[in-house]
C-alpha cells in the first residue's frame, strides 16, 4: 500500500517466526531521517563567535523532504508490536536504525526493536536473519553521532571564521564568496593537487615495443609480454631480432 511518501511504499504480508504466525509490516527511509544542526540563536553566522561553535547546543532534527516518511512511520507504529531493523548492517546503517528507533519510540515507548544481521539479500540470508534477530549496536550508533557532531562542530566553525576574516581581508574580490572548511575536504584537496602537480610534472618519453600478432581462420591471436614496453630502441631491436632467428628456425 501507499505511504505518506511517494517513494517508500509499504509492503504487508504474513510471516511465521518463533513458533507464531505473525503479520509483517514493511516499509523504507530514504537514507539518515535525522540530521544535525545548531540551535536556532547560533545558526546566524553574526550571531556569536566561530569558536562558540566548539561548545554550542546542537539538537536533532528530521528534514523538511523527510517529515512524510516520519509520519508514515510514526502510523504504522501504532498499530504494532515489535520494530525489526534491516538497515544495512554497517555503522551508517545502525545509526539510521537508531534514528528509526528514536521515531518510532516517541510515539510507543515500550515498543520491543530489534535488529537483522544479513550481508547479502538472496531468500537463505533473508530467512536466516529472521531466526536470529539481535539487539541493535548503540555503541556504533554513538560513533556516527560523534563523527557528524565532529563534522558539524569543525566545519561549521572553520568555515564561518575563515570565511569572515578573508572578506573583511579581501572585500572587493571575496564580499559575496563562500570559504568552506571540512574535515574531508583538505584530504581530498591534497589528492587532487598531488594528482595536478603529477600530471603537470610529467615528461613524455618515446618507447618501443613488438607487436606480434598472429592470424588463423578464427580470428587474429595477439601475443603480450609482461614488461609491455621498452625505452630502448637498440634493446628492442635486439629482442626483435632474437624472434625473428626464432621464427625462421621454426619454418626451416
Amino acid at each position: 500500500k501507499e505511504g505518506l511518501s511517494k517513494f517508500n511504499k509499504i509492503y504487508e504480508f504474513d510471516y511465521h517466526l518463533y513458533g507464531q504466525n505473525v503479520t509483517m509490516i514493511m516499509t523504507s527511509v530514504s537514507g539518515h531521517l535525522l540530521a544535525h544542526d545548531f540551535q536556532m540563536r547560533f545558526r546566524k553566522w553574526q550571531s556569536c563567535n566561530p569558536v562558540v561553535l566548539f561548545e554550542a547546543e546542537i539538537e536533532k532534527y528530521c528534514p523538511e523532504n523527510f517529515i512524510d516518511i516520519k509520519k508514515t512511520l510514526e502510523r504504522e507504529t501504532q498499530h504494532c508490536q515489535a520494530l525489526v531493523i534491516w538497515t544495512d548492517c554497517d555503522r551508517e546503517g545502525e545509526n539510521i536504525g537508531f534514528e528509526i528507533i528514536h521515531v518510532c519510540k516517541a510515539v510507543k515507548p515500550n515498543l520491543q526493536v530489534l535488529r537483522a544481521r544479513f550481508s547479502e539479500i538472496t531468500p537463505h540470508a533473508v530467512r536466516a536473519a529472521c531466526e536470529n534477530l539481535t539487539e541493535p549496536d548503540q555503541r556504533v550508533s554513538d560513533a556516527v553521532d560523534v563523527r557528524q557532531e565532529l563534522d558539524l562542530r569543525i566545519g561549521a566553525a572553520f568555515t564561518r571564521f575563515q570565511t569572515l576574516r578573508l572578506q573583511r581581508i579581501f572585500p572587493e574580490v571575496l564580499a559575496e564568496q563562500l570559504i568552506s572548511y571540512g574535515s574531508c575536504q583538505f584530504p581530498t584537496l591534497g589528492f587532487v593537487v598531488e594528482r595536478f602537480k603529477a600530471i603537470q610534472a610529467f615528461v613524455p618519453e618515446v618507447f618501443h615495443r613488438i607487436k606480434v600478432t598472429h592470424d588463423h581462420e578464427d580470428g587474429t591471436v595477439e601475443f603480450n609480454w609482461k614488461r609491455h614496453r621498452l625505452f630502448n630502441h637498440t634493446a628492442c631491436l635486439v629482442l626483435y631480432q632474437l624472434c625473428m632467428e626464432v621464427s625462421c628456425s621454426l619454418r626451416a
